[in-house]
């Protein structure tokens, strides 16, 4: 495992066969969001798409906690002689939800978030731009936002109603409770419980697994499905047939069938 600097103790980077780690580091906070976390993170998360080493990504949180949000606290004790305008406020949050949460989203390679404990507003948005999400039995779920007054951030209104419709999405965001993990799993919003103790390992698994498969592949699968959320279906189509033909042309797919043929476990190399 190599350890990775971010230039902040609120978010932890590593690397290890294949996959890049990124730990959200404030568990006395539950991992609420800080200035800090969020620059350091959209900038590692745009390192990892570069890093050549990296096919697969997982977002999780130290502790007990995934990510409570925004740091109410925080907020309760900003100073009301901040010179940031709003016209300013809203540029940098643009900037950093497209960097983070917009990134995790469409970036070319698998993310998954692990959760260990509460998704709670933002931080529900950041385990829902990921691709997957593996969740602990003990772990929740909340979009919080209208708790403390709050219309909702870092695009959890789009992925929420992608993933589970408008109708529930809108009931979740008005009424603002808790979803178990069982429940989160029943409405689709997690892929996989776990109990506590195997978190850390299955995602491990599952990571490295991902991390060893066709990249390239992976990569166009994802633009694909992506695509489909919003595209009209002859533009699917015709990007289905695109990625495909070219994905026939690759040493991936030229290896697998050879394995295949002779019933061996294909070695996939990302090109």
């Amino acid at each position: 495992m190599m350890e990775l600097d971010t230039g902040t103790t609120h978010l932890l980077a590593k690397k290890e066969n294949g996959v890049g780690y990124l730990i959200m580091n404030r568990p006395e906070a539950r991992n609420a969001m800080s200035m800090e976390m969020n620059e350091a993170l959209q900038k590692k998360i745009a390192e990892f798409e570069l890093d050549n080493d990296i096919r697969c990504i997982v977002l999780t949180g130290a502790g007990k906690g995934f990510c409570a949000g925004g740091d109410v606290k925080g907020m309760a004790s900003k100073d009301s002689n901040d010179e940031n305008t709003i016209d300013k406020a809203i540029h940098r949050q643009r900037d950093h939800q497209r960097g983070t949460s917009g990134k995790l989203f469409k970036m070319p390679k698998p993310t998954i978030a692990s959760i260990p404990g509460p998704a709670a507003g933002a931080g529900l948005s950041y385990a829902l731009s990921c691709d997957l999400r593996i969740m602990s039995s003990e772990a929740f779920m909340t979009t919080a936002f209208a708790k403390v007054g709050f219309s909702g951030d870092y695009g959890g209104t789009y992925f929420m109603s992608k993933l589970i419709g408008s109708a529930k999405a809108r009931e979740l965001y008005f009424l603002s409770e808790r979803i178990s993990a069982k429940e989160a799993l029943n409405l689709g919003l997690t892929n996989w419980i776990e109990e506590p103790e195997e978190l850390e390992l299955k995602t491990k698994e599952l990571a490295e697994k991902l991390a060893s498969g066709p990249a390239v592949a992976y990569r166009y699968m994802k633009e694909n499905l992506n695509r489909a959320m919003s595209g009209e279906i002859d533009e699917c189509l015709d990007l289905e047939a695109t990625h495909h033909v070219h994905c026939g042309e690759t040493m991936d797919h030229k290896n697998a069938v050879k394995a295949f043929v002779e019933k061996k476990t294909p070695k996939f190399q990302g090109k």
